[in-house]
């Protein structure tokens, strides 16, 4: 190798050496941790919030690095622009802008997704503020119970402070200060100050907004949880919820497209079935177009149009089964929602209804001990039941479900109601007809040739009697 060669490596690594310096400086620095305006294209307005917010919270800048936004030179004055008229907007550093970003913001880029969005009944969710879960989460339990439990996932209705003279109060840097009862706030159905409802980061997690996150099922297990709508305890217990994690390095949730039997084959989440694209359907934010019943209320109903909201789910269905499995599970889970419908929830309006009628319990919610027992029979066990019959759950289904409805219904609302209704004719009739049903004819107990196939069947599978 020539003396000359040698210099000449001897340069280029040196000049290396010296751009990777320049390089880490250029990072640790803080003044820009992103590839130069001419590939972002980001404005010079846009990299002034970076440089100082890199120092402030520089986690923000590092979600929005690596976001799909920042790809596409999409900076913090994009979504957080304000008009000087608008009435959460307030003078920052030479811009207006405002704190809370809305679909209203989010439309400017994202219109039909926004339409859909807002059309659904997630972004109606804020719509428990004058429900009756409201006056149990408000006024029964107390107001920092519902801000910091039921308004974190329905949405809050935000509200600046105001001092004594109406004036919004300000903090030293001159922004409005958001009443903490209302903000933060990420619910689904936010009441926003723009007039917007909803919003976008309860999914799409700012400030990354991130699809791998949007369609993790625990993403939707924020809310879907718990007591009185477990979707993720019953995704989890579902076959979908155990070949999800076996197999979660499969799922390519990265993907642009993520077209359940192309993008991904291992299992469905949350996303698949009621958002994402098919091979014959496209995306949708509206969660309820592919929806037959209603579960939420005390009697579930069918939906509007539900036949074609059947056809697309079970398009989704044949991405993964034939159709004659997704046919038998139709009949299965209708047959479940019919006999929830039938044997305990419009016996339990009806009876509830007579008691209320006949002067035996007030108008006023959960101020008699009966109440919080049919509360709890619909909107705890009931839902449970059929909720796990629309997720494929048998433990839902069945032990924390149709088991709880029972017990409760038979053991809990019946005595108490016949007790209550003493002494009003019409409230003791209507009990025993809402009773009169076949569903209900074990209560007198059972005919000694039913007992016979009992025991029988008890001794032909057990070896011993059912007693």
């Amino acid at each position: 190798m020539s003396l000359e060669f040698k210099r000449t490596i001897i340069a280029l690594l040196s000049l290396l050496l010296l751009a990777s310096l320049v390089i880490v400086s250029w990072v640790e620095g803080g003044k820009q941790r992103f590839a130069p305006e001419s590939t972002l294209a980001i404005s010079a307005d846009n990299q002034s919030c970076v440089n100082c917010h890199n120092e402030s919270t520089p986690s923000i800048v590092a979600q929005w690095e690596g976001s799909h936004h920042a790809e596409l030179g999409v900076g913090c004055l994009e979504c957080h622009l304000a008009e000087e008229d608008d009435i959460d907007a307030f003078r920052h550093e030479g811009q207006t802008i405002a704190t809370i970003v809305t679909p209203l913001d989010c439309a400017k880029c994202h219109a039909e997704i926004t339409e859909e969005f807002t059309a659904s009944h997630h972004a109606s969710a804020g719509n428990i503020l004058g429900s009756l879960d409201n006056v149990l989460g408000e006024i029964i339990e107390g107001m920092p119970a519902a801000a910091n439990g039921c308004q974190q996932c329905h949405g809050s209705k935000v509200a600046f402070q105001h001092d004594e003279s109406g004036e919004i109060r300000r903090n030293s840097s001159g922004i409005p200060m958001f009443d903490p009862s209302t903000w933060p706030n990420t619910g689904i159905g936010r009441i926003n100050l723009d007039g917007s409802v909803g919003t976008c980061s309860a999914c799409h997690s700012r400030h990354a907004f991130s699809t791998a996150v949007s369609r993790q099922p625990d993403n939707c297990g924020k809310c879907h949880m718990g007591p009185d709508h477990p979707q993720i305890e019953i995704y989890n217990e579902s076959k979908h919820g155990i070949a999800f994690r076996a197999q979660v390095d499969e799922m390519a949730l990265d993907s642009d497209t993520w077209v359940v039997g192309e993008d991904y084959t291992a299992a469905p989440t949350c996303a698949t079935c009621h958002m994402s694209a098919t091979r014959e359907l496209p995306i949708t934010h509206d969660p309820g177009k592919r929806l037959t019943w209603t579960l939420r209320p005390p009697v579930s109903t069918r939906m509007e149009d539900w036949e074609s909201k059947k056809q697309d789910m079970e398009s989704v269905c044949r991405s993964c089964h034939a159709q004659g499995f997704v046919s038998n599970w139709y009949e299965q889970y209708d047959s479940a929602i019919d006999l929830y419908n039938r044997k305990f929830a419009e016996p339990g309006v009806a009876i509830m209804k007579a008691l209320k009628d006949a002067g035996a319990i007030t108008p006023d919610p959960f101020d008699e001990h009966i109440e919080w027992v049919w509360f709890e029979v619909w909107h705890h066990e009931g839902r449970r039941a059929r909720h796990g019959a629309s997720m494929q759950g048998p433990d839902y289904t069945q032990w924390h479900g149709f088991y709880e409805v029972a017990k409760h219904f038979y053991f809990k609302l019946l005595p108490e109601a016949r007790e209550l209704a003493e002494g009003h004719p019409e409230a003791e009739a209507a009990i025993e007809e809402a009773l009169s049903g076949v569903d209900h004819a074990w209560l007198k107990g059972m005919d000694d040739e039913t007992k016979a196939e009992v025991r029988k069947f008890y001794e032909d599978r057990y070896g011993q009697s059912g007693g």
